[in-house]
């Protein structure tokens, strides 16, 4: 990565040199996998949900180092949120966690808040769209 430190964070290089959280889940609750066809990058996001919380998250990405920090940190930002908490984790959110990211990478957090969506989407989509704790209405 040219630039160096300066042009990353300390915390966005540890978690590019040392990433959390890699991998698939077998039989996953929810997958989410986006892309950027600008730049290439192909993000996978896997998920295992019990009662509502998630209890696990896993990533594949294919990219630069930015969107290999950012799909570990939104991995270990949702571990133990439900399902409601982690709709509302932004880029923002991901970047700041990171201790920010150069404008230029910046759509690398978008990629992340994206991949976690569509996990997430997929996951209510298979639990027939309930949140935990709704009663299903009887006819």
């Amino acid at each position: 990565m040219r630039g160096g430190p300066t042009q990353y964070s300390e915390k966005v290089m540890e978690h590019f040199k040392n990433p959390r959280n890699v991998g698939e889940i077998e039989n996953p609750d929810g997958v989410g996998q986006v892309g950027n066809p600008v730049c290439g990058d192909i993000m996978e996001l896997y998920l295992r949900v019990k009662d509502g919380i998630i209890t696990e998250a896993k990533f594949k990405t294919f990219g630069c180092g930015a969107a290999i920090a950012t799909s570990s940190m939104v991995t270990e930002m949702v571990k133990g949120k439900s399902v409601e908490e982690a709709l509302k984790i932004s880029n923002r959110a991901v970047a700041e966690a990171l201790g920010g990211l150069p404008p230029v990478k910046m759509h690398c957090s978008v990629l992340a808040e994206e991949a976690l969506k569509s996990a997430l989407d997929d996951y209510l989509s298979k639990s027939k769209g309930k949140l935990p704790g709704e009663k299903v209405k009887s006819k």
